[in-house]
């Protein structure tokens, strides 16, 4: 009922109507990505069926929801492909409020609204809200307005009212409320920079910061820069090499204001949506794009797009070009669905199958297999790279591609792995990619897994019969 406002007339049979042909069509649409986009990432061009939606999009995005929350480990290629339409939805509203906030005057200055775009941004299916973000900040401005009164009863920021912007002019008074601020936030609340942990993307957004009260000198500063400005001490932020600071004016305005894979991919996405001229950033993007091996043609844009603004870099465009050609033209080779069957003579070295929740024997994670090769595919440089020809099998044995419960995807030797006596859920983003559901001691693959590996399921079933079922009766005894 959040979507109606009390004061309005509603036709709810009307209402129930579109929303029922709302729910249909995006079931449609999210049925028919598995099919569509299997062999490749989700291409930004994907989502082109659902631009073009008639009807009101809350009603689609609710449907998307309700998928996402359906109970229990089954329809799990379902869920997957909603949260990637899911965020595709919520993340262009986000870049579209981003991008009007960053067309207001320069006067206009709210740094946190800004840092809550782009943690809803980089968080499109949490519950992120300016709203409510400002209301924790505010709960703590009440905290150090009490702190304040017990230093100076009559201090002038104690008669501040919410929403107001004065700056108090007096050095002493400013010291005053940042002796309050650093009690609070420091010795009661206890917030505290991250050391231990720096680089974990949660000390970046915002409504973490606030609960785990822990973040980074960027997070850190404009919380703290947040607060001060609301009681009337003048901050400015600094853009220090390495490092965010800030910088107390001392009484007066001053003159100046200076992931993961995914979390990587994210921030250069939002970022060149904004200045899409930047050249080393562009070179990142298709760099990152062409390591993670997805949408080539993209990476030609970029490219294309580089060497214009800049033909000094044509070296290393030159050298990415040329192999991402050599990408599109290997896809292109492709006949169909590459078939592989466990009773072929040429795969009659591979053990396991896929759906299997293994461990690695040296390395400890644990893992679930969604495809194999008879003997290692990669390259020469991989190879070397990777030590492979240190194994006592060396390349001439099975690899098995895995998602690790870490969120990566790895190529594993077959005598690096072993069957995980204790099987548990993987927690990989890409699990509804490959699999529909979870039965508890394995994953069973969805119709376009399964036909790439048509006899893998029936091994499966033996495998663990053989392997979970002795374990059970050894118990029992």
């Amino acid at each position: 009922m959040k979507h109606y406002s009390p004061t309005d007339y509603v036709n709810w049979l009307e209402e129930y109507k579109v929303r029922q042909k709302a729910g249909l069509e995006a079931r449609k649409i999210v049925a028919s990505f598995s099919k569509r986009f299997f062999s490749e990432h989700v291409p930004c061009n994907g989502f082109s069926d659902i631009e073009n939606l008639e009807g009101p999009e809350i009603f689609f995005e609710d449907e998307l929801v309700c998928i996402l929350n359906m109970e229990g480990r089954k329809a799990l290629t379902w869920k997957y492909y909603a949260k990637k339409i899911l965020y595709y939805l919520r993340q262009q509203k986000i870049l579209n409020n981003l991008k009007a906030f960053l067309q207001q005057p320069d006067d206009y200055e709210s740094y946190l609204e800004g840092a809550v775009y782009i943690d809803q941004y980089c968080n499109p299916l949490s519950d992120i809200s300016l709203k409510d973000i400002q209301a924790q900040i505010d709960s703590i401005v009440e905290l150090v307005c009490k702190t304040l009164r017990g230093i100076n009863s009559r201090h002038p920021s104690l008669a501040f009212k919410a929403g107001e912007s004065s700056m108090i002019m007096e050095i002493e008074l400013q010291s005053q409320v940042l002796d309050a601020m650093n009690y609070v936030l420091y010795d009661q609340l206890k917030f505290k920079g991250n050391r231990m942990d720096y680089y974990n993307a949660l000390n970046l957004y915002m409504h973490q910061v606030l609960i785990r009260r822990t973040g980074i000198p960027i997070s850190m500063s404009l919380l703290y820069l947040t607060i001060a400005r609301q009681l009337g001490v003048p901050l400015e932020p600094v853009n220090f090499p390495s490092h965010f600071l800030l910088r107390w004016c001392q009484g007066a305005e001053g003159e100046g204001i200076d992931q993961s894979y995914q979390l990587l991919r994210d921030s250069l996405d939002l970022y060149l949506a904004m200045y899409p001229d930047q050249v080393q950033l562009l070179l990142l993007q298709a760099r990152l794009y062409f390591h993670l091996g997805i949408w080539p043609e993209k990476v030609l844009d970029i490219l294309q797009h580089i060497q214009t603004l800049d033909p000094g870099q044509h070296g290393a465009v030159g050298y990415l070009v040329q192999h991402t050609l050599e990408h599109i033209e290997r896809k292109k080779e492709e006949v169909g669905v590459e078939v592989k069957l466990r009773s072929d003579e040429k795969h009659r070295d591979v053990c396991y199958s896929i759906g299997l929740i293994m461990k690695h024997k040296r390395y400890g994670y644990n893992c679930v297999i969604y495809g194999w090769d008879p003997t290692c595919m990669m390259g020469h440089e991989w190879i070397r790279n990777m030590n492979v020809h240190s194994l006592p099998h060396g390349h001439h044995q099975p690899f098995y591609n895995v998602l690790v419960e870490d969120g990566s995807c790895r190529y594993a030797a077959q005598e690096n792995l072993e069957y995980n006596v204790e099987p548990q859920e993987i927690s990989h983003p890409d699990v509804g990619r490959y699999f529909s559901e979870f039965t508890g001691t394995h994953y069973i693959p969805n119709a376009e897994l399964e036909i790439r590996y048509p006899e893998d399921l029936e091994f499966v079933y033996e495998t663990v019969q053989n392997i979970y079922s002795a374990k059970k009766e050894s118990i029992d005894e």
